[in-house]
């Protein structure tokens, strides 16, 4: 079995006004791929400018991360939204971010929900499609928006009825379930750097997910690659990103030769 092709992803720009999340500017030297806050849950206009400004410094893929609208619990909170609803909702937030996009001559590499919807959004095929589609409506000839979501769930099957470019995401500061369900928690808790090696190296070698239930489950047999993401409000955030792209590139030169 080859090992899987990866990348690291991060959500950023998760600061508002005064106040501050994390170093972002730190973790943007440690990531792939970047998912910008869009305001609904974290951020305002100038966290967003200068987060986007230094994606751009680092060569970083951008990439939108609505929310529902939710500051106070974060967007972690579940709520009720028709899919309709959620398209206007997400656009709007996207095409925030495409403003500022636009002024430091970049584009939009892909979106991923956030939080509560996140979940919501894996589960109902109506949703997913909605939120889906909002990829289609930022995409232009030549360069089609991706969507990255849980693989196996309603973001694939969306994202492949749609015609809508799918990566495959795996988080290794968050637990599985026995089942494989992905358990958001409004707060995240510290993870030991041992635990997210193991994880990560039984990911990217064995292609199987480590659960919470001591078992693994496979992430899928047509998945060859996926993002890794760490979340920038977990305890540690700038030293498990080292630590996650230490390994993924170790696995990507020793995959695809030392050109990575």
């Amino acid at each position: 079995m080859f090992p899987l092709k990866a990348s690291v992803n991060c959500d950023l720009g998760e600061g508002f006004s005064l106040y501050t999340l994390t170093d972002d500017e730190a973790l943007m030297k440690t990531i792939h791929l970047a998912n910008v806050a869009c305001g609904f849950h974290a951020s305002d206009f100038m966290i967003m400018d200068k987060t986007v400004q230094w994606a751009k410094e680092n060569s970083v893929l951008i990439g939108a991360h609505p929310s529902l609208p939710d500051k106070q619990g974060f967007g972690r909170r579940e709520m009720a939204m028709a899919p309709d609803e959620l398209v206007s909702c997400f656009v709007y937030q996207v095409g925030a971010l495409c403003g500022f996009l636009a002024r430091h001559s970049l584009v939009l590499n892909h979106i991923k929900p956030h939080g509560a919807i996140y979940g919501q959004t894996a589960r109902s095929d109506e949703l997913a499609r909605a939120a889906v589609s909002v990829c289609k409506i930022f995409s232009s000839p030549g360069h089609p928006v991706s969507f990255v979501g849980l693989a196996g769930t309603a973001h694939q099957r969306a994202a492949e009825d749609l015609g809508v470019p799918f990566i495959p995401e795996w988080f290794a500061d968050l637990e599985y379930d026995g089942s494989g369900k992905l358990l958001i928690t409004q707060v995240h808790d510290p993870v030991k750097p041992e635990v997210i090696r193991q994880r990560v190296e039984r990911l990217l070698n064995s292609h199987e997910i480590s659960t919470n239930a001591n078992t693994f489950l496979p992430l899928g047999s047509n998945i060859g690659e996926v993002t890794i993401c760490c979340h920038s409000d977990t305890p540690g955030a700038l030293e498990n990103a080292k630590l996650v792209k230490y390994i993924v590139d170790e696995s990507n030169r020793c995959l695809l030769g030392d050109d990575v």
